[in-house]
């Protein structure tokens, strides 16, 4: 059998089966392992075994292994030859809450296949898409590999955490500990999504983030602001005169050195974004908005997803509850953002920020900070040989070029698996905008779900083929 004709096989064999992968996916859609509640920790120890049995099944040693919190699996191909390229597949199998219940169209945790309002079959459950669905992709790609080849194309590793949706707070520290048994050529992460429903996309890029709380202090206790009013200092209005500072006219970030490292895209990648004509129209109208608040400029596509940012996400002082309390509070507060692209070092923003802070503070005034969340930009190498490979084998599964894009958001664990694996990441997912993730009616495409395992077992086919 010729490798085209084998891969047919696969295709083939990935349709036959298609209905028997809704059903696997649904029994895993049926376990409440909801991480960020201590009362379903049985079920995030039950969702581990579920999976590890499940792989199993398709000749892997699998493990599940503990953490210092809900357990993770760890499988490896029995096929594992050490000649071909070895990846390191990961995905978590922990969900987020469904609250608020009511707003749930069924229950969450009973899965069915439903019509969307525009005549689109959707799958309906907590984790649908994120992230038990996309990586079902990928293991159903492998089991089609294995019923028809007998073996999988490259060698592989999977591991699954159950912590992501609360950071992934055991997981880096169960790297170190077991990264000789993880160690690989690159890793893949089925966790992002598509350009559009027809267009597929490979994620090049995220976004690392700097997350601090500012406090601001001034007199020793609230005060009565028709007593002090005048001639005390008030923590709220010096704390949003500078925050009102951050940003210039033109939508550019005023602390001295933010924009330090910072790199333009290449032209050939920014040409071919703005072929998409992300307008304001198409992206900002949909949530009641109309123009773009960024750099003014940067395209919008460039704004939302390879510029870094600043975000005031909280603002917190004096008196808030029901009528009226004349006061000058003691002390206000605010939690900012700032979302980090390649060659940004998120400890000189922090530092710089504070510094910001600091150098703007009234002689009775005092800042204090808290640290809430450090974490570097990843970008890929735009020459790497497995990302030339998952392009060409996408665009052929969808008929469509496969977009490269950047992302605005940050997904901790790449920058994780490049310090303690030295490994980079291929981002290949098929979630969609209106999938609802985190949120009440959670969806997954039953096409994004059908294609996805397609495209994998096309990428398995073309990462074999390409060179080490």
């Amino acid at each position: 059998m010729t490798e085209t004709s084998q891969l047919q096989s696969v295709l083939d064999r990935v349709d036959a089966d298609f209905d028997a992968s809704v059903q696997r996916l649904f029994a895993l859609l049926r376990i409440k392992s909801i991480s960020a509640d201590a009362a379903f920790a049985e079920d995030c120890k039950a969702a581990a075994a579920h999976l590890a049995a499940d792989i199993a099944t398709l000749g892997f040693t699998t493990e599940v292994r503990p953490t210092g919190g809900h357990p993770a699996v760890v499988a490896r191909g029995n096929g594992n030859t050490g000649d071909r390229p070895h990846a390191l597949f990961y995905g978590h199998y922990d969900v987020q809450p469904v609250d608020p219940l009511n707003l749930w169209h069924r229950p969450p945790f009973e899965p069915a296949i439903a019509d969307h309002a525009d005549g689109r079959k959707i799958i309906v459950a907590r984790g649908a898409q994120d992230d038990k669905g996309q990586l079902s992709t990928f293991i159903e790609a492998c089991r089609a590999w294995k019923s028809v080849a007998g073996a999988l194309p490259i060698d592989l590793t999977i591991v699954i955490e159950g912590e992501e949706e609360v950071g992934s707070k055991n997981f880096v520290a169960f790297l170190e500990q077991h990264k000789r048994d993880l160690a690989a050529d690159y890793a893949l992460v089925c966790d992002t999504g598509m350009w559009d429903r027809d267009t597929p996309a490979i994620t090049t890029s995220l976004r690392g983030l700097v997350y601090e709380e500012v406090i601001i202090k001034a007199a020793d206790r609230d005060l009565h602001s028709g007593i002090y009013g005048g001639g005390a200092q008030n923590p709220i209005r010096v704390l949003t005169r500078i925050l009102g500072g951050l940003h210039d006219d033109n939508g550019h970030i005023t602390i001295p050195g933010f924009y330090d490292g910072v790199k333009d895209v290449p032209p050939e990648v920014l040409e071919q974004w703005k072929k998409l004509n992300l307008t304001a129209e198409s992206f900002l109208k949909p949530i009641g908005l109309s123009i773009p608040a960024g750099e003014t400029d940067r395209l919008l596509i460039e704004q939302i997803s390879s510029r870094p940012t600043c975000d005031i996400n909280g603002i917190v002082g004096g008196y808030t509850g029901e009528g009226s309390k004349t006061v000058i509070p003691a002390h206000a507060s605010a939690k900012v953002s700032f979302r980090l692209v390649d060659g940004q070092d998120p400890k000189k923003i922090r530092d710089a920020f504070r510094a910001y802070v600091t150098a703007r503070l009234p002689k009775d005034c005092k800042a204090e900070f808290l640290d809430h969340s450090n974490a570097p930009a990843i970008a890929l190498d735009w020459g790497m040989k497995p990302l030339a490979a998952a392009k060409r084998a996408l665009t052929d599964e969808w008929g469509k070029e496969a977009l490269l894009v950047g992302s605005g958001a940050s997904i901790p664990i790449v920058a994780d698996f490049k310090r303690i694996l030295d490994v980079d990441t291929l981002l290949v997912g098929f979630g969609l905008d209106d999938d609802n993730i985190h949120s009440p009616n959670e969806k997954y495409d039953v096409k994004s779900f059908h294609k996805g395992i397609r495209s994998w077992v096309r990428i398995l086919a073309a990462l074999a083929a390409a060179p080490k």
